[in-house]
């Protein structure tokens, strides 16, 4: 397998990410390695395990960055953090070809990184858009492993329902555009007004299109037909939330066309989803870690203390 390696001079000085890289070596799942990278944040210091985690997954097209207003009250609170970059996203490495990229691959990638590397345990887990997707399969894969869980702005698709409108737009959009402007392409989906400089820290990763392949083909991965490839396996991952009576907590915003409606499967289905707090997120896009990152932060520390 072919990677890219985006060069460190690439995340020098971003606004608000004053964070010690961590790394892992994990398998390529085609013989090979691949190097990824994670945050990982506590009261003792970087790489100091604390407490029980809290791991933070990004979705499509951001990074761990996406979380720089949630890891200080976190950390505040008492908790270990921990934030990875999905392959092909952030510091970690990506490879080159599209075709190197699925979403199986990214589940198996991300556990390799979480169960294999970090042997997370007893962990609270929060996932937004594909950080949901790639999450979620990880917590029905080994439920054992997780406290708690929290979402907002993602879900589980099996193909079975039909899409929102808004997800199918953004869906032909990333496999059609000539250009993927992901700085730009962020800064649409919030309610904030990004900054240049905040806009330049999402486009950091990727010095030229090259390192862009696995962001452009991660949106077709989503299962919007029952014969995708990784809708079986959905639905088995759905089996497992049925019978999941851990504290599930959804937390999805008010502003995003793409999730609209996206808590009601999990309300509906997951155990453990009686009796939670259930939060809107109020004035949040669909990156509600960018719009309302300090009161998602907060809305994680109270359900962790409950």
């Amino acid at each position: 397998m072919r990677t890219l390696r985006t060069p460190d001079d690439r995340f020098a000085d971003l606004a608000d990410w004053p964070y010690e890289p961590q790394y892992a070596e994990i398998p390529d799942q085609d013989g090979g390695t691949l190097r990824v990278h994670y945050i990982d944040e506590s009261p003792s210091g970087t790489g100091a395990q604390d407490g029980s985690p809290v791991l933070l997954v990004h979705g499509e097209p951001s990074w761990g960055y996406l979380y720089r207003h949630m890891i200080p009250p976190l950390v505040a609170a008492g908790h270990r953090v921990i934030v990875p970059d999905q392959v092909g996203f952030g510091r970690s490495d990506k490879p080159a070809d599209k075709t190197d990229y699925s979403y199986a691959r990214h589940v198996a990638w991300m556990s390799s990184l979480v169960f294999d590397h970090l042997d997370l345990r007893d962990a609270t887990f929060f996932g937004q858009d594909w950080g949901g997707l790639i999450g979620l399969r990880l917590v029905t894969a080994q439920p054992d492993r997780f406290a708690r869980v929290a979402i907002g702005n993602t879900g589980l698709p099996t193909g079975d329902n039909q899409p929102s409108e808004a997800f199918m737009k953004w869906q032909h959009f990333s496999q059609t555009t000539p250009v993927f402007p992901v700085g730009d392409l962020i800064n649409g989906a919030t309610t904030s007004d990004l900054t240049p400089a905040i806009i330049a820290a999402y486009d950091a990763p990727f010095p030229d299109d090259t390192y862009k392949e696995g962001a452009r083909i991660w949106p077709s991965f989503v299962c919007t037909s029952p014969e995708d490839p990784e809708a079986p396996a959905n639905r088995e991952a759905w089996k497992v939330l049925e019978a999941f009576d851990k504290p599930f907590l959804c937390c999805f915003s008010d502003c995003d066309p793409v999730t609209k409606g996206g808590d009601m499967p999990f309300l509906a289905r997951v155990p453990g989803t009686e009796g939670q707090p259930h939060t809107t997120i109020e004035g949040g896009g669909h990156f509600l870690q960018e719009d309302r990152g300090p009161e998602l932060a907060q809305v994680l520390v109270d359900f962790i203390g409950s």
